[in-house]
């Protein structure tokens, strides 16, 4: 991989300009889920212990370039001083490079939100060089922000020497191992609502990958268009043409897909609903799909097994509620017992993917669970991510 880490950079006596994500939900200006900022102490911890200084770069919320009061970082500042256990020293652009002069050994310079800057959206080089004047090394540790070409992502990584920081590295080579160099066989489990927002994604997918579960109201889609009635499912009839080329492309690429056998159907969508598993090409005409029955379950299962690797985004199920979390959580304890005997390499991302791995009490277990959302999906897509590019 073309990209430098942390270890590879001489740091003792160096600003390091770290761009991070901490983009957390805050009510009445205090932080109610630090995990976001938990996650980026491992690079700052790094760089202190090795004598640099961590000026961090961060947005939060999209205040389009104008000065918000109400997102600004400011308030970040004691949750990060608890996860660092050091002194934070906040700072506007303009107080930046007293504030930067002023820092003790042993602390850290977080600047006011990036996105209060006009350029910043727009990648624009004098933003980022202002920025690089205030720094000697520049440190990317926000994969969640690396499919957006911003100055601080894209820009300012061309104009020192550039990193990625201990969690990008993590999530790079978490998706290498998935998606680059793999070993195989490879199986990839795609759920969700609609084929629609996953075209890229499965066209991309059923030519790296050997298996390929679909699931959730995508899975609808397809059994449509085999022709089977699917009642008062969840379902883009409309897609039904571009589900058959999908099909198709799978099967000029040897990736075998997978569909559910049985179902689970009910006539309401609510908690304990009355259901009833049938024959997937059984739906009852007034009843809808709201999960994978147990042969569909066991024919998943049936394919971890055989599986090196398992990329996973999306559930089964319409997982919120039981009892259509079932199928969903099964599958993912099965990988995640798989995973920890080491017969597994798991990588999953996406929001809903990580809601159901952690409702299913399987989270823990996979090898690695991104939290980037729409960066890891852009890079299952094959998509070309502009503030990983602009470290190589």
């Amino acid at each position: 991989m073309a990209w430098k880490t942390l270890d590879d950079m001489e740091l003792a006596g160096k600003r390091v300009l770290t761009r991070v994500d901490i983009n957390v939900p805050v009510d009445g200006g205090v932080v109610t889920d630090a995990t976001r900022i938990e996650r980026v102490a491992p690079t700052v911890q790094d760089i202190l212990s090795r004598g640099g200084t961590p000026i961090l770069l961060a947005h939060f919320g999209r205040p389009k370039g104008k000065i918000v009061p109400e997102m600004s970082l400011k308030m970040l500042v004691p949750a990060l001083e608890a996860a660092f256990g050091t002194k934070v020293n906040f700072a506007t652009l303009d107080e930046a490079e007293a504030v930067i002069a002023a820092c003790a050994e042993g602390q850290v310079v977080l600047l006011e939100n990036t996105r209060f800057e006009p350029g910043e959206e727009k990648n624009d080089a004098d933003l980022a060089k202002r920025y690089a004047a205030l720094g000697d090394v520049y440190c990317n540790d926000a994969f969640s922000a690396a499919h957006r070409a911003h100055a601080s992502t894209a820009a300012l990584a061309h104009l020192l020497p550039s990193c990625a920081g201990r969690l990008m590295q993590a999530e790079l080579e978490a998706l290498e191992a998935a998606l680059g160099a793999p070993k195989r066989p490879v199986l990839a489990v795609v759920g969700g609502a609609k084929v629609s927002t996953k075209l890229d994604l499965l066209g991309n997918l059923v030519e790296k990958v050997d298996m390929l579960v679909i699931g959730g109201g995508m899975a609808n889609t397809f059994l449509a268009a085999q022709g089977v009635d699917v009642g008062k499912s969840l379902c883009e009839h409309e897609m039904t043409g571009t589900a058959k080329a999908i099909a198709e492309k799978a099967a000029a690429a040897g990736c075998e897909i997978l569909l559910p056998r049985d179902v689970v159907v009910a006539r309401e969508f609510r908690e304990n609903a009355p259901s009833e598993v049938v024959p997937a090409e059984a739906c009852p005409a007034d009843a809808m799909i709201l999960d994978a029955g147990p042969d569909s379950v066991a024919h998943v299962e049936q394919a971890i097994s055989r599986a090196a690797t398992l990329i996973w985004n999306g559930p089964l199920g319409a997982f919120e509620i039981a009892p259509f979390d079932a199928a969903t959580n099964a599958a993912a304890k099965f990988a995640a017992k798989r995973t920890a005997h080491g017969e597994l390499v798991s990588v999953a991302g996406g929001g809903d993917t990580v809601a159901a791995l952690n409702k299913a009490g399987a989270a823990d277990d996979f090898t690695y669970i991104s939290t980037a959302g729409g960066a890891f999906l852009e890079w299952m897509e094959g998509k070309t991510l502009p503030g990983v590019a602009a470290l190589g």
